[in-house]
């Protein structure tokens, strides 16, 4: 068959360890030979941002502002650990965050539901959506190491000279202090695309923070989703039959557990990262999660929303049979292609990730799967398949899909 011509590059980012291994797989076996694939490339391995000062991190991000639309592999972010293991120059921030930094926007993460793979929490029948705010808090912020006694003030300097200070503790002995930070203009980014996003899937809108606790901190995420929904889309939700309510972290957990999902859950940036972790292993698996970055200035990443599987990476490396799941990044390179289509008018390049999502999802229904998904199907009779093996039988439905 002719293969699908592409208008304008992806931007690929490569990452580290075992998902770099299937990122290639995924090129050479359900990408290449089908489509006449244009990427700008950057490799956003530990090596290679070591090797860059992180340099080529930002380079990404800012191609990703270029051509609109990125596809990311996992990466790793370094610890003590890795900075032995890797001799890294320095302990480098997450490459999500920087790339989340420079684009702003919200992370949408939903799980991928198949036949066979029933979430653990036995009440969720539809899925959960998590809408991950993308800027600041933890991921943007200022840590010190106090070594002895003496005063922490958090002091801002305004424009005009004018001090405000306030003491933090009045430290005895040593200790940790951490500075975090966010901005009016991108928490009513934030807003505006949950709102838009539970809206066009018409589901009803949560939003959880701990403003009991932190009363200016997460009360301004609080009061800037209430003005904005007052003022901009009660009436928009009012036509559909939909809600949007606020309510405690603490308490949207519990309902969570208790929900039979099919809606949106709006979080700050550190409470969608780990609770996006949750859901997904409550739905089956963490390699069963979408991850889209939407930028309120137009821009999309698509990446996967787990780690780069160090175990299994260890295990290619001796030469051992590995069964990793692929799904999430295949899912990650469908979702980039058939936006970049949609915003191309390739309609071709559009039905071909349409096509592969079926494929992918139509091999595990017919039994054929990686080993962790093999643990915790009900499907009778199933067939573990290696990582390459998995791959190549979501080929072979997808070729007689084009067919």
């Amino acid at each position: 068959m002719q293969k699908i011509q592409m208008k304008t590059p992806l931007v690929e980012m490569d990452g580290d360890e075992m998902t770099r291994i299937i990122w290639k797989m995924i090129k050479d076996d359900l990408l290449l030979p089908f489509i006449d694939l244009r990427t700008e490339y950057y490799d956003l391995g530990l090596v290679k941002r070591d090797e860059t000062d992180d340099r080529i991190t930002v380079e990404a991000a800012e191609a990703t502002k270029k051509y609109g639309v990125a596809v990311k592999c996992a990466t790793i972010t370094p610890n003590a650990a890795r900075m032995e293991e890797y001799k890294l120059h320095r302990m480098y921030k997450s490459p999500n965050a920087t790339i989340r930094a420079a684009l702003d926007g919200t992370v949408f993460r939903a799980p991928i539901l198949v036949k066979g793979i029933d979430p653990y929490v036995r009440t969720w029948k539809k899925p959960i959506t998590m809408a991950r705010h993308a800027y600041g808090d933890v991921y943007k912020n200022v840590e010190i190491k106090v070594e002895g006694a003496g005063t922490a003030e958090l002091v801002f300097t305004a424009a005009d000279g004018t001090v405000t200070r306030k003491t933090i503790q009045e430290f005895k002995g040593p200790g940790i202090l951490q500075g975090t930070h966010n901005l009016d203009s991108s928490i009513e980014g934030f807003a505006r695309s949950c709102f838009e996003y539970a809206l066009s899937v018409k589901q009803d809108l949560w939003f959880s923070t701990k403003d009991t606790i932190s009363k200016t901190y997460d009360g301004n995420f609080k009061e800037i989703f209430q003005r904005i929904f007052d003022t901009e889309y009660k009436e928009k939700f009012d036509a559909i039959g939909t809600e949007y309510f606020y309510t405690l972290i603490d308490d949207a957990v519990a309902r969570v557990i208790r929900s039979e999902g099919g809606f949106v859950w709006a979080l700050k940036n550190y409470d969608g990262d780990v609770m996006s972790d949750m859901t997904a292993t409550a739905f089956g698996s963490l390699a069963m999660m979408t991850s889209i970055l939407v930028s309120p200035a137009g821009y999309y990443e698509y990446e996967a929303a787990h780690g780069t599987v160090q175990r299994h990476y260890y295990k290619h490396l001796k030469g051992e049979k590995t069964s990793t799941n692929s799904v999430a990044t295949i899912f990650a390179w469908s979702g980039a292609l058939r936006k970049r289509g949609e915003l191309d008018g390739l309609d071709d390049l559009v039905r071909f990730a349409d096509l592969l999502d079926e494929a992918t999802i139509e091999t595990i229904e017919s039994g054929k799967m990686t080993g962790d998904l093999a643990l915790i199907t009900s499907l009778p009779n199933v067939q573990k398949l290696g990582t390459e093996e998995f791959i190549l039988a979501i080929k072979d439905v997808l070729e007689q899909k084009l067919k």
